[in-house]
C-alpha cells in the first residue's frame, strides 16, 4: 500500500512539474510575438480568428465578439487584408464560422475578404488547416491573452510565421478557469505536436490568396 502511495505521489508531482515546465516554455517562446497595440504589429496578409462559443440565437459570445472586433480593427487599419475565421461547425445547428461572417458582413466586410474554416475544432486543428488547407505562411492570430501563447506556440511548431494580437476588451466571467484550463491544454498541444496528429478533417486546398467562395458553404472543407 505504501509503495502504491509513493508511486501515486511521484506521478502527481511529475505531472505538476510537466505542467509548470510547459507553461514556462510556451510563454517564453511566444512572449515577444504577442502585442496589445495594433500599431506594433507588422502587416500580414491574413488574420486568423479562433472560434469560441456562439449563443443559441446565433449571436457571438463576448469572448468571440471581442476577437472579431479586434480582427476588424486590423482590417480597417490595413494591417490585414483577409480574414480566416476558424471554428466549430461540426453540427448543422451549431455554427461559429458563419456567425462570425455575418457579424463582419454587418460591419461592411465583403465575403470576398472572408475565408471560413468550418473544421477548426481546436487550436491544433485551426493551425494545421491554416497551413495545409488554406496555404497560410504568415498571419496575425487574434484571440484572448490567456489563449495566445499556446496558439502561437502550436503555429510556430508547424512552421507558420505568426504574431499575436490580444483581443481582451473586458473582464470575462470564468477568466481564472480559462487560465487554469490552459495548463492542461498545453499538455494536449505538446502531445499532438509530438505525435504529429492529423486534424479531425482534412479536405481540398483553398488558398488564402485565391477565391474565398469555395469556403462559403455548409460542408467541412
Amino acid at each position: 500500500m505504501r509503495k502504491f502511495l509513493n508511486i501515486t505521489v511521484f506521478t502527481i508531482l511529475g505531472l505538476v512539474l510537466l505542467v509548470v515546465i510547459l507553461q514556462f516554455h510556451i510563454n517564453r517562446s511566444s512572449r515577444n510575438l504577442i502585442f496589445k497595440n495594433a500599431n506594433e504589429l507588422k502587416p500580414a496578409y491574413v488574420g486568423i480568428v479562433l472560434g469560441a462559443s456562439v449563443r443559441p440565437d446565433k449571436s457571438l459570445s463576448p469572448i468571440l465578439q471581442d476577437r472579431v472586433d479586434k480582427a476588424y480593427e486590423l482590417y480597417h487599419k490595413g494591417i490585414i487584408k483577409k480574414f480566416l475565421l476558424s471554428g466549430d461547425h461540426g453540427q448543422e445547428d451549431y455554427d461559429e464560422v458563419n456567425a462570425m461572417r455575418r457579424y463582419l458582413n454587418n460591419k461592411g466586410v465583403s465575403n470576398e475578404d472572408i475565408f471560413l474554416d468550418h473544421a477548426g475544432f481546436d487550436t491544433y486543428d485551426s493551425m494545421f488547416r491554416a497551413r495545409e488547407i488554406f496555404q497560410v505562411e504568415n498571419a496575425i492570430v487574434i484571440t484572448q491573452k490567456f489563449h495566445l501563447p499556446r496558439a502561437i506556440y502550436v503555429g510556430k511548431k508547424m512552421g507558420l510565421e505568426l504574431q499575436g494580437f490580444i483581443a481582451d476588451n473586458r473582464e470575462y466571467p470564468g477568466n481564472a478557469h480559462f487560465t487554469r484550463r490552459e495548463w492542461l491544454a498545453n499538455i494536449k498541444a505538446w502531445l499532438e505536436l509530438n505525435i504529429e496528429k492529423s486534424p479531425t478533417y482534412s479536405g481540398k486546398i483553398i488558398p488564402i490568396t485565391g477565391n474565398s467562395n469555395p469556403s462559403h458553404d455548409n460542408k467541412l472543407n
